[in-house]
């Protein structure tokens, strides 16, 4: 929850990752008992950079439908219902109108009794242990949704310290979620889903020490995946960007278009920002790092950040900079998660920070709350 996250299939960093070959999948499906009439089926995954989105008529109770596919992926049903008496389509409310299907190549059976999320699926390898996965992590899941709702109450009545308390149990939450994708892929290196667990486990913010092993017990097969290939580009990144690496150089205008490098800021210990105007956990943070910043401008500490703005938004960006009072140095593409810094970084999630040393070796990464302050302490004694 502090972090708002982007993956970034979309930045195709390996040499073929789209040339893998695709196989064939087919969805057989029937549904039977509900309460009102279903209209359409409508289906969609994601592949590669794309998202499919697409939808097939319910003929008689049943439905079909095909596409290509490079690597077991999950793809989610919905339930569109006839239009309604105001000739609108009736609006999906219910957990019950949704199911997500696991699928790979071949013909894959799917029927639904009463609510589409009643479902059996079989012909699924992946699937089936999709479905040992999930009950692997029901408990945390459970306890997410619960503490998901009291987070968005606590935003929507804007109490604050109820938030901030909600978004920490939110963040321990998706930890422990983490570590259990972890421990799957460990435990079931062979796994047809193992792929999709270990990106799960990798997160936004990959650690190289224990990622890479469990990247190294995948199939060979596996090790091919879009997913994979793209996972293992994100790790030689994070390896780069390593508390203890040298911060790689780069070079982006400032807000009045003039060239900015990171190396010409060399001499003082410098906070690489990464953040954007329209990034509410961001806008939260700033704060912190104002505060931080006025206590040790003077004694040797500076700050960069870096926007993922939109292209267009320069005024949007520049207005934030100047509401939040971030008197220190900016620069942007204006391009979005495709902001050229970002990937270089290997960013998929903002707000994200890496502190450099005056050398620019890297000494600490991603300090929010009181952190940065308390690291500068130690480091900029008075």
């Amino acid at each position: 929850m502090k972090k708002i996250s982007f993956v970034m299939i979309a930045i195709l960093l390996v040499t073929g990752i789209m040339a893998q070959e695709e196989k064939t999948f087919t969805v057989n499906g029937t549904i039977n008992g509900f309460s009102k009439p279903v209209a359409r089926i409508l289906y969609f995954y994601r592949k590669g950079d794309k998202n499919i989105t697409d939808s097939v008529e319910v003929k008689d109770g049943t439905y079909q439908f095909s596409g290509t596919v490079a690597e077991p992926l999950m793809l989610t049903l919905r339930v569109r219902y006839p239009l309604g008496a105001d000739g609108k389509p009736v609006k999906v409310f219910s957990q019950g109108d949704y199911a997500p299907v696991f699928i790979g190549p071949g013909t894959i059976k799917v029927s639904s009794a009463d609510s589409l999320s009643n479902i059996t699926v079989s012909g699924s390898a992946a699937n089936d242990e999709y479905k040992k996965l999930t009950a692997l992590l029901k408990p945390v899941n459970e306890q997410m949704r619960a503490e998901s709702a009291i987070y968005s109450k606590a935003a929507k009545e804007k109490n604050e310290s109820a938030r901030k308390a909600s978004e920490e149990k939110l963040d321990s939450l998706d930890k422990v979620t983490r570590e259990l994708n972890g421990q799957y892929v460990k435990n079931n290196s062979r796994s047809p889903i193992a792929h999709y667990a270990l990106v799960n486990y990798a997160g936004w913010e990959i650690d190289p020490v224990a990622v890479e092993p469990l990247l190294n017990q995948l199939s060979p097969e596996q090790k091919q995946y879009p997913s994979i290939k793209m996972l293992t580009a994100n790790l030689e990144i994070a390896k780069k960007t390593a508390v203890g690496a040298m911060a790689m150089d780069f070079t982006q205008n400032d807000t009045v278009g003039k060239p900015v490098s990171l190396s010409s800021l060399r001499g003082k210990y410098l906070l690489v920002d990464f953040w954007a105007s329209w990034c509410g956990p961001c806008r939260r943070e700033n704060p912190n790092v104002v505060k931080a910043y006025q206590a040790y401008r003077d004694k040797g500490f500076h700050i960069i950040s870096v926007s993922l703005d939109q292209p267009g938004a320069k005024d949007k960006w520049i207005k934030a900079i100047h509401d939040d009072n971030l008197t220190w140095t900016h620069v942007s593409d204006l391009q979005y998660w495709n902001n050229e810094v970002a990937k270089q970084y290997g960013i998929q999630a903002i707000p994200q920070n890496l502190l450099l040393d005056p050398k620019g070796k890297i000494i600490a990464k991603n300090l929010t709350g009181d952190q940065l302050e308390k690291k500068l302490s130690e480091i900029l004694k008075p």
